[in-house]
């Protein structure tokens, strides 16, 4: 009697739209479904402002622990089952919201669907790129990248309408839809002896020891710096700042939405044009402006370019740094694997640093201005580090 393996061949499309749905799930609801959220849980006096603040940041710590803990959970049960695992989760994250029973449960909650989303970062693309041609790899990381924005553009829109029906109905239909995507996409994602083999540690340490690299993961950090003045203090800005109103700011919110919705495609279908690198460096000239418009005061025109601007790099910069990694390490999936995760923990350390230390100036001086000012220096920064490395590499006769 003989045994035959059969070996199915992955649809590229078919684990892109997992891709999505991943990033849809764990970031898209799990973190920016929040932000609409967060006025009608202290309207409704479930918590107390301070204490839906802490809730939110919440969320960015479990993001943390997630990226940190991503490679160690694939090992230790398969990339597969992690991206399944972290799907569930996040969907049993937002359902159980639905029971404002303390502080405590759902602080907890809030870390967990951090925790996914931080897992699903780090994995669910990694998993993806390695079965997708490389010449139309900036494409199907910016549709995998592009469920964060469509997160960003249902908190603007569709959670507003939700909330109409109840926070407690609001919190078990993101729930409930994340659950429904979960299945969805259940045997979608890759399995076998490709996935294990990318899993192998080989020399990741020499992923962290690429002068590029490093120079990445700072530029990647940086960028996370540069986009928190608009995440978290657009809508107060054009509400409070400039005295139009809570509704007029989350129309600027929908703006960026909206941003976040195309921008991560243009910016993958950009770099299969130009190269990752380029694009790169691109992005962070335009978003070093972008963010910048709000403090130089050039009226509704300008803001309104800058929200759609900043709304699309927030999940755009994603595919052009994970893109990145793939040029500089060529054909090294488990090292791809490893850098990834790293700026991946580049990026949520800085963010929530960025977090807290603007909203502590904020607090103190109550100025805007500075706030914008800050977030574009910290882009100029970050094209500041790429074009010193790419000086060093020229000077050194080393190609890049």
């Amino acid at each position: 009697m003989s045994i035959s393996l059969e070996v199915h061949p992955v649809s590229p499309w078919r684990v892109t739209l997992a891709g999505f749905c991943a990033s849809l799930v764990g970031i898209g609801f799990a973190r920016f479904a929040y932000t609409p959220l967060l006025p009608a849980l202290v309207s409704a006096h479930w918590f107390a402002a301070s204490s839906a603040a802490y809730l939110g940041a919440a969320n960015l710590a479990g993001y943390l622990a997630g990226a940190v803990a991503a490679r160690p959970l694939a090992r230790a049960v398969g990339p597969r089952a992690a991206i399944n695992g972290m799907m569930l989760l996040a969907s049993l994250a937002l359902a159980a919201c639905a029971w404002p029973l303390s502080f405590a449960w759902f602080f907890v909650w809030r870390f967990a669907s951090g925790l996914a989303g931080g897992v699903l970062m780090v994995l669910a693309a990694t998993a993806v790129l390695h079965h997708i041609p490389p010449h139309r790899r900036g494409l199907a990381s910016g549709v995998i990248f592009m469920g964060v924005g469509a997160g960003i553009a249902a908190s603007g829109t569709v959670v507003p309408l939700l909330i109409r029906q109840g926070l407690a109905a609001t919190w078990l239909g993101l729930g409930g839809l994340s659950l429904a995507l979960t299945a969805m996409t259940w045997r979608s994602w890759p399995h076998g002896a490709a996935q294990a083999a990318s899993l192998a540690d080989g020399a990741p340490d020499a992923a962290g020891q690429s002068t590029a690299l490093r120079a990445l993961y700072v530029e990647y950090a940086l960028n996370a710096v540069g986009l928190v003045p608009h995440m978290l203090f657009l809508v107060d800005f054009v509400a409070r700042g400039l005295h139009q109103g809570v509704q007029v700011g989350s129309g600027y919110w929908v703006l960026f939405g909206l941003g976040a919705l195309i921008g991560p495609v243009l910016a993958g279908h950009l770099a299969d044009r130009i190269g990752f690198g380029r694009a790169l460096r691109l992005a962070f000239l335009v978003e070093a402006a972008a963010v910048a418009l709000p403090a130089l005061g050039q009226g509704a025109s300008a803001l309104m370019l800058s929200s759609v601007v900043v709304g699309a790099f927030t999940p755009g910069i994603v595919p052009l740094a994970l893109g990145r990694i793939h040029e500089l390490l060529p054909h090294r999936p488990a090292q791809q694997r490893a850098a990834w995760s790293r700026a991946t923990t580049s990026f949520a350390v800085l963010q929530a640093t960025a977090a807290y230390g603007m909203s502590y100036l904020f607090g103190r001086d109550g100025s805007y201005t500075l706030l914008f000012t800050l977030g574009s220096l910290a882009l100029v920064a970050a094209l500041a580090v790429d074009a010193a490395r790419g000086w060093r590499y020229r000077t050194k006769g080393i190609a890049q």
